[in-house]
């Protein structure tokens, strides 16, 4: 396949993986830290207004359930959540999804005996609303104008209001509450985990959001392209960006996180990736050879990948 005739351009940006392995960190506004700590304060005081409601599933040994919740911003959240249908679960799982949405559970997690929690970001599928977008080049600059508004962060709220809902659910998962999301969901993922310390273990998967300088000057077929459009003919949201960088956030996480970026990617830029890879302080790496587009070896690396996963999850809540 010639990846660039078909997609107009280079999927590797020109950057090897040396080059990869040493991108760096963006600039980042003094508050960063403060910002999303108190996002995170605020949504801890959210009543959830928990609704449960139990499906007909097709795997006679789980148990599935609809699960409806309140989260930061006045957003109404739902979800899946999947349990074993006798015994206790051993572990949780909050699982993040892509830019596609979500339109069901996944059933074979890298987990043993997992109580897991599928949330729908605010405007997709369980959680659509008619004032939200559903499609991604909409919802990725729906409230770009403001870092209040920008609609990540409400997704990012999602995901910690999840783990609650889970938590009350399964309190006795608590010592063994992983995050697993990839691309869209291994963003927020990067954006989530440092405030919220529940979580023990993570797996990002091609994640995104990462070093807005950078992906702001790459033409792709992912959420970014709506991006850097709309940033050069609204260059001031540079600023709200900062807020909202994937990277940025990384640093700060202190969990073992399993990271898989791709070396080419023409959706989410691989620099982009590996900013968030490169900082995470403590970090296995899984480096796959493409990312949102096919090549020879995508089976091979789709089961090498499955079984570090396995491994990496091996004994939690054990």
């Amino acid at each position: 396949m010639d990846a660039a005739a078909t997609y107009g351009f280079d999927p590797t940006y020109g950057y090897d993986r040396d080059a990869l392995l040493a991108v760096g960190l963006p600039p980042r506004p003094r508050d960063f830290e403060e910002f999303w700590r108190d996002t995170a304060e605020q949504t801890a005081r959210v009543p959830l207004r928990l609704d449960v409601t139990s499906l007909e599933g097709s795997d006679a040994r789980q148990r599935l359930q609809r699960v409806d919740f309140d989260t930061w911003g006045g957003y109404r959240i739902g979800a899946w959540l999947v349990s074993p249908a006798e015994g206790e679960p051993l572990c949780g799982a909050v699982v993040g999804h892509g830019y596609g949405g979500r339109d069901a559970p996944d059933f074979d997690l890298p987990l043993d005996r997992v109580a897991a929690i599928f949330p729908c970001a605010p405007g997709f599928n369980l959680s659509a609303r008619p004032d939200l977008p559903a499609t991604s080049d909409r919802h990725v600059t729906h409230g770009i104008a403001s870092r209040d508004t920008y609609i990540l962060r409400p997704s990012v709220a999602a995901l910690w209001s999840a783990a609650t809902a889970l938590l009350t659910l399964y309190p006795g998962v608590e010592e063994g509450l992983v995050y697993i999301g990839g691309s869209f969901g291994g963003g927020l993922g990067a954006l989530a985990l440092p405030w919220n310390r529940r979580f023990v273990r993570g797996h990002l998967v091609v994640p995104t959001f990462g070093h807005h300088p950078i992906r702001l000057q790459c033409s792709s077929v992912g959420s970014g392209e709506a991006v850097r459009r709309y940033h050069a003919a609204h260059p001031e949201i540079e600023w709200v960006l900062t807020y909202y960088d994937a990277a940025t956030a990384a640093s700060f996480i202190d969990i073992p996180v399993l990271v898989a970026p791709a070396l080419a990617d023409p959706a989410v830029p691989p620099p982009g990736q590996f900013a968030v890879a490169n900082a995470l302080r403590h970090r296995e790496l899984f480096l796959l050879s493409a990312g949102h587009m096919p090549y020879a070896e995508e089976a091979s690396e789709a089961a090498a990948l499955r079984a570090s996963q396995e491994r990496w999850f091996c004994g939690i809540g054990s």
